[in-house]
């Protein structure tokens, strides 16, 4: 089973203290919902967040958008293998279903998080697909109990991806990435890790790290020749 993390995602609701600034107010106003209740997005809010604390790690939620199309898309997912939680930069925990199917409309998604962040949960009553609660990364790692914990970075130390899973294809496995526009992990998120490793020279979007991850991860087990077999 494969674990997939995506930690420190730029997603969040507006902070308090932009609450009145004029840029949000505006897409409050077009949304028709308080300052409050809308996602903080750099498009709209670049002005309002030039003051923010961490404001280049913050305000993408189109990153984790992305990257979770296109990690419950994949073949892994179908089987079942796969499990896909995120951690919030405002450390709040985003469980779901595999057999969830997320809005492929930005716009959509946005309106869906901004929702669950009111509810807690989607839908209401059972069986839910998305659950959010308060939490940090170290809570998903108490949860799940994974045999092995990998953290890719291009801080890490490199190797070859394809070399990294096979060595721990047996295993219940995690891999952490980064749903954020640049900087580096958190001391604590590296601190959790068994190993931190990268696997390019260059910095990798967090959907296409997690593409190859996936990729690598099934071909690991075989499972490519697995599926055809079934045709």
């Amino acid at each position: 089973m494969l674990h997939l993390t995506f930690v420190e995602s730029a997603l969040e609701r507006v902070p308090p203290s932009l609450w009145s600034h004029p840029s949000v107010v505006k897409k409050a106003r077009q949304a028709g919902k308080h300052p409050g209740k809308i996602l903080l997005d750099r498009t709209y809010h670049h002005r309002a967040m030039l003051k923010l604390t961490n404001a280049p790690k913050r305000g993408r939620p189109d990153i984790l958008h992305f990257s979770l199309l296109a990690a419950f898309g994949t073949p892994l997912n179908k089987e079942g293998l796969l499990k896909t939680y995120v951690h919030t930069v405002d450390d709040h925990l985003i469980h779901f279903n595999p057999v969830v199917r997320l809005p492929k409309n930005y716009n959509r998604f946005v309106g869906l998080i901004e929702q669950l962040y009111e509810q807690g949960k989607i839908p209401v009553k059972v069986p839910t697909l998305l659950k959010l609660e308060q939490g940090g990364f170290q809570k998903i790692v108490e949860e799940v109990q994974p045999s092995y914990v990998i953290a890719f970075s291009r801080g890490g130390r490199p190797k070859l991806l394809q070399e990294v899973l096979d060595c721990h294809k047996e295993e219940n496995l995690m891999v952490v990435v980064g749903a954020f526009p640049r900087g580096h992990f958190s001391k604590w998120i590296v601190d959790l890790a068994d190993d931190v490793v990268s696997i390019d020279v260059d910095s990798l979007e967090a959907w296409i790290v997690a593409s190859r991850i996936i990729f690598s991860y099934e071909r690991a087990l075989g499972l490519p020749e697995k599926r055809l077999k079934k045709r």
